[in-house]
């Protein structure tokens, strides 16, 4: 009989427990960012211009070298002995032409007594003028000798950073060996990706209704550089220019943008995203991404009022910004919204409210 006792009466279920957040009203940036990659503004390949044995590679592989820096040497001799044969017949050829003329010089007086034919003097002339061309010709030998002789040394055509050589010391390379480095300008670099024709035809049209011309080169929104790591590249990019035509297959435009590379940390082939600042949405209402709820098609909030019942009310949802959404419709700044414990709520449900966490943290941060 003793252990027979009457059950306690239960008490009212306690609300439960739900982090809200508060829905704060500022100005937003919105950015657009596009997946690209870096390339060269110029990508030289360098080959020989002469048929020769590479007797030397005179840079480093991975460095940085300048306009006009030696990379190559071709062995001279055959083109200097050239050269100088070249120069030997022009000196035959010259002395040729000179006594042509003086026989020409001779003659004239000549056949004007009819001591010679006229005949005589025509061929005399005639031979001063094939010698004379003769002489343009074997110039025109020396020259050429001279330039293959020039392009035994082979130099690099910008200051840019040089390429694995894929040619070695003894080989026999020429015009048809292929390339035997590259060297690509990276001070400045570009980052190419793909805009879709929506975007850009809504950037012209916003330009034009403002009175500005379309833009042009050097003109645009600042483009930043997220690298693989998430860290943001430091030095702001400017839009180089746009291709001239759309991407039939994917109705895209190629879009280039430059970026300043003064410590070469960028270099090509990188995979980046490209961000811009296309607006500012003014005086923008945002709650926690994970505030909003999707039912089957709509998107609902729950805001704790004053007597700390949830009310439901649908939204439409904007930019996303960061954790964080921008969203409009029947919800102002101030009220309080429930981010953590969304499950547990109904429309017309008492709840206890807490701090959202990540808010609060956020509000000791900026403190």
């Amino acid at each position: 009989m003793s252990g027979c006792k009457e059950k306690e009466a239960a008490g009212p279920p306690r609300p439960p427990d739900v982090e809200v957040f508060t829905v704060a009203q500022r100005d937003v940036p919105i950015y657009r960012d596009w997946v690209g990659s870096l390339e060269g503004d110029v990508n030289a390949t360098i080959s020989a211009q002469v048929a020769g044995y590479l007797i030397s590679r005179n840079y480093t592989e991975g460095t940085v070298v300048t306009n006009g820096q030696v990379l190559f040497q071709i062995d001279p001799g055959p083109f200097q002995a050239t050269l100088d044969k070249a120069k030997a017949q022009v000196e035959q050829s010259e002395a040729q032409r000179d006594k042509y003329a003086l026989t020409v010089k001779r003659y004239r007086p000549l056949a004007a007594t009819e001591a010679i034919s006229q005949q005589e003097l025509d061929d005399a002339v005639q031979n001063e003028k094939t010698a004379a061309a003769q002489v343009l010709a074997d110039k025109a030998a020396v020259e050429q000798a001279q330039l293959n002789l020039n392009f035994t040394t082979i130099r690099s055509p910008v200051d840019g950073l040089a390429g694995l050589a894929k040619a070695q010391v003894g080989d026999l390379i020429g015009p048809n060996t292929g390339q035997l480095t590259t060297v690509t300008k990276i001070e400045p670099i570009r980052a190419y990706f793909s805009v879709s024709q929506q975007l850009v035809t809504q950037m012209q049209e916003r330009r034009i209704a403002e009175g500005k011309p379309t833009v042009r080169a050097g003109e645009g929104p600042e483009l930043e550089l997220v690298l693989a790591s998430g860290l943001v590249y430091p030095i702001k990019g400017r839009l180089r220019f746009a291709n001239n035509q759309v991407d039939v297959r994917t109705g895209t435009i190629m879009v280039v943008g430059e970026f300043a590379n003064p410590q070469m940390l960028l270099v090509p082939g990188m995979f980046v995203r490209v961000r811009a600042l296309m607006d500012t949405e003014k005086n923008a209402l945002l709650v926690p991404q994970r505030a909003v709820t999707d039912m089957q098609g709509q998107l609902l909030i729950a805001v704790v009022g004053a007597d700390n019942k949830v009310n439901i009310r649908p939204v439409q949802a904007g930019e996303r910004v960061g954790q964080d959404w921008v969203i409009t419709g029947n919800v102002k700044a101030g009220d309080r919204v429930v981010a953590e414990g969304v499950q547990k709520v109904r429309d017309g449900s008492v709840v206890n409210p807490v701090p959202f966490r990540e808010e609060s943290l956020a509000a000791a941060e900026k403190q």
